[in-house]
């Protein structure tokens, strides 16, 4: 069984991530349960006017190549994918079809959270903002974007003093999506996590990391454990019904479950023995990171030599490798990382952020589970952040965003590793 977004099997035309990434920006793709007989061409003139579309996917049988009532549509812009969702849900394509269609925001392959047409993740959106702000400020802020549901601001219990984190619960997620588009980056704006999930204290972790690491506190790093399996189904449609229910899915909060497809001949057997092996890897790395003297083993004898390019295995498209900043150049942006279970070695990371160009330097905060990158050019930081943020590379979780300005680093001292 292929997986569902790959070209093979695929009737129409196929997704293209080496040029428009399936999931970027978030939540731009729906996924549509239709007639085996809906044509492409009735769904591209019933979706276009929500929009650029960017790639059409109907699903066939790749033995017989029949539809089989699936399809994908990749629009630019996340509020376009909403909008459709919204206004296309239970309609009929064409009139002498009486069954109403079934829309809904894809699941994410690659980053982090599981999303359903009913989920609250899709109306409600996090932000930073000053602590002067009460809630009519943010709220006279953000709606100009849609109809506000309610604005809340997260206080601290003893002081009521405003933590500088909000919420906005707008009515419909093409509203929270046009908010996070078009407001001022200062916000920092997200998705937030349905409030019957733990994982709000997450959300306001990720941002207290990064008041704390500008700070030069120690940002408070959650760790969780991690483990593969394999499931077998009695038959196909239960197999694509857990998958797009469960795939991008976190838990633990924080913690993303991955599910693909394994193709027919395979053999389970082997594929737990690989799974095994990279957790094995993974856990090694975790051991050696925080044990500087097994570091200093493995550099002097080739464990991690630079040498050879370094080895990464990831679902992500990567640019090209392109060639280092001169260390002399100005910083235009500096971004901020967080790595879960445990940082990647400096080899690696510097070769993953030096294909968005313009890299001056990549380095990491000794005993932490946290680095910095430094870009020449700020476009380059921010795809880097688009490709990178949620994403996971040799078994690791990253968070990618800005950090302050770069004349804080001169207020830091210098690191060596």
């Amino acid at each position: 069984m292929e997986e569902a977004g790959s070209s093979a099997g695929g009737g129409g035309s196929s997704f293209r991530p080496g040029v428009d990434s399936l999931d970027e920006p978030p939540n731009s793709r729906i996924f549509l349960v239709i007639s085996k007989y809906t044509p492409e061409a009735v769904l591209r003139e019933r979706f276009s006017p929500f929009g650029e579309i960017q790639d059409i996917w109907v699903v066939r049988d790749k033995h017989t190549k029949e539809s089989k009532g699936i399809a994908f549509i990749k629009f630019a812009r996340s509020s376009q994918a909403c909008r459709a969702m919204e206004e296309m849900h239970g309609q009929c394509l064409e009139p002498n079809n009486t069954k109403p269609i079934k829309v809904f925001i894809a699941q994410s392959r690659s980053s982090g959270s599981h999303r359903d047409v009913e989920d609250e993740e899709l109306t409600r959106i996090f932000v930073m903002i000053p602590k002067s702000y009460t809630e009519e400020d943010l709220r006279e802020k953000f709606k100009v974007y849609g109809d506000i549901e309610y604005c809340s601001i997260i206080k601290n219990k003893v002081t009521g003093e405003s933590k500088g984190l909000g919420y906005v619960r707008y009515l419909k997620p093409s509203q929270a999506a046009q908010a996070i588009e078009n407001c001022d980056r200062s916000f920092r704006a997200i998705l937030a996590e349905p409030k019957n999930k733990p994982s709000e204290s997450s959300e306001q972790d990720y941002y207290n990391n990064m008041r704390q690491e500008a700070l030069g506190h120690e940002p408070r790093i959650n760790m969780f454990p991690f483990g593969h399996g394999v499931v077998q189904y009695f038959n196909v449609a239960s197999a694509i019904y857990a998958k797009y229910k469960l795939h991008g899915f976190q838990y633990p909060p924080g913690n993303r479950i991955g599910v693909s497809f394994i193709d027919d001949g395979s053999n389970a057997t082997d594929l737990l023995r690989k799974m095994a092996t990279q957790m094995v890897a993974a856990q090694l790395a975790s051991v050696v990171w925080n044990n500087p003297s097994q570091q200093q083993f493995l550099q002097q004898f080739g464990g991690s030599s630079g040498s050879q390019l370094p080895q990464i295995q990831t679902d992500v498209i990567l640019p090209s490798c392109k060639k280092k900043a001169d260390p002399e150049t100005p910083v235009k942006e500096r971004l901020f990382i967080v790595f879960n279970p445990h940082p990647l070695p400096l080899d690696v990371l510097e070769d993953i952020f030096c294909r968005f160009g313009n890299l001056i330097e990549v380095y990491l905060v000794s005993g932490k589970n946290v680095g910095y990158a430094k870009f020449a050019d700020r476009m380059s930081a921010n795809d880097a952040i688009a490709t990178l943020h949620g994403k996971i590379l040799n078994g690791v979780r990253l968070k990618v965003m800005l950090a302050d300005s770069p004349r804080e680093e001169s207020n830091k001292r210098q690191r060596t590793y």
